[in-house]
């Protein structure tokens, strides 16, 4: 079965995402991560998109699924690499992805986790 990886950094989970993401991978993925997270006992999760040129409205729920997931688990979700073209669809899709912070980077990213000041 196809698996995206999950690097751990200090008390942090990466997801860098480089394949295109189907339904199945994309819930396998969130299975994964949720699972890590509890044993890892993570406090936040980067999850890296750069690699998307698409994103559909399953992809962006299962996005703002898994960071209300996390965040009922304790842990921060940043999304890092978003492709203009993806940020136009989900802004079309009507997607808000509630609870998710943005950073242009996964540098910009870490430093969001990092900060004690989370709004």
């Amino acid at each position: 079965m196809e698996r995206i990886p999950i690097l751990r950094m200090g008390s942090n989970l990466i997801v860098t995402i480089q394949v295109d993401m189907h339904d199945r991978l994309a819930m396998t993925l969130q299975d994964d991560l949720t699972n890590r997270i509890v044993k890892d006992r993570a406090k936040g999760v980067l999850i890296d998109i750069s690699g998307l040129d698409v994103v559909d409205s399953f992809i962006g729920r299962m996005i703002s699924n898994t960071a209300a997931m996390a965040s009922v688990l304790d842990a921060r979700t940043v999304v890092v690499g978003m492709q203009p073209a993806v940020a136009i669809t989900l802004v079309e899709l009507g997607l808000t992805l509630t609870g998710v912070r943005t950073a242009l980077n996964v540098e910009k990213g870490m430093a969001l986790l990092a900060d004690g000041e989370w709004s």
